[in-house]
C-alpha cells in the first residue's frame, strides 16, 4: 500500500516537473516592443512563438487584448485554431484582419486598419498550446492626423481693379489777361497825373 502511494506521489512530481520544463522552453515574442503610427493608417502588430513539429495549429488557442483601466477590449480570439470573431470587442469591429498561413510558422500577425488616437495602448496576446503556454506584450502610439495647409486657390470672383477718374485742373488763364491789367494800371496812372497836371495849372495862372 505504501509502496503504490510512493510510486502515485513520484508520477505526479514527475509530470509536474515535466509540465514546467515543457513550459519554460515555450516561449512568445514580439518582433517590435513599440509601435508608431498616425490616424487613419494601417498597421501590423506580430508575435512570434515556440512551435512543436508533433502539434498542429488546430491545438491552439490565441487571445489578444488592448489593456484598459476598466474593460480590456478584446482584439482577436482563436480557439483551437479557429478565430472566434464574437469575442472582437465593438471597437476593433471590422478593423482587424490576420495571417493564417503564417500561423503554422509561429507566427501571428494582426492587421489593424483606419487606427484611431483611443487604440493607442498595450496589447498581451496570450498563447496556449498543448505544450505550453506563454505571453508576449507590446505598445501601440497613435497620434492625431496633421493638419495640412490647405492649397491656396486663386479668387475669380474678386472685382476687377478699377483706376479713378484724373481731377479736373482749373483751367489755365490767358496770357492776356495780363497785359490787360497792365495797360489798365497805366492808363489809370496816366488819367490820375493829367488831374493832378490840370489842378496845378489853374492854381499857379
Amino acid at each position: 500500500m505504501m509502496h503504490s502511494r510512493e510510486k502515485m506521489i513520484c508520477s505526479i512530481l514527475l509530470l509536474i516537473i515535466l509540465t514546467s520544463c515543457v513550459s519554460g522552453t515555450f516561449v512568445v515574442n514580439v518582433t517590435q516592443s513599440s509601435y508608431q503610427a498616425e490616424e487613419d493608417q494601417d498597421i501590423t502588430l506580430e508575435w512570434t512563438f515556440t512551435t512543436n513539429n508533433h502539434s498542429s495549429s488546430n491545438s491552439l488557442n490565441v487571445f489578444c487584448e488592448l489593456l484598459a483601466v476598466l474593460k480590456n477590449p478584446g482584439l482577436f480570439h482563436l480557439r483551437e485554431g479557429v478565430e472566434v470573431p464574437e469575442s472582437r470587442h465593438e471597437q476593433f469591429a471590422g478593423r482587424v484582419q490576420w495571417d493564417k498561413d503564417v500561423l503554422r510558422e509561429g507566427r501571428l500577425r494582426l492587421h489593424v486598419s483606419r487606427l484611431r488616437t483611443n487604440d493607442s495602448g498595450l496589447y498581451v496576446c496570450k498563447v496556449l498550446t498543448r505544450y505550453g503556454r506563454n505571453s508576449g506584450r507590446c505598445r501601440l502610439n497613435v497620434t492625431a492626423a496633421r493638419d495640412r495647409p490647405k492649397p491656396e486657390t486663386p479668387n475669380t470672383t474678386s472685382p476687377p481693379k478699377t483706376t479713378s477718374p484724373p481731377k479736373p485742373t482749373s483751367p489755365q488763364q490767358p496770357e492776356s489777361l495780363g497785359w490787360m491789367v497792365f495797360y489798365c494800371v497805366v492808363i489809370l496812372c496816366w488819367l490820375f497825373f493829367c488831374i493832378f497836371l490840370e489842378k496845378f495849372c489853374k492854381k499857379n495862372c
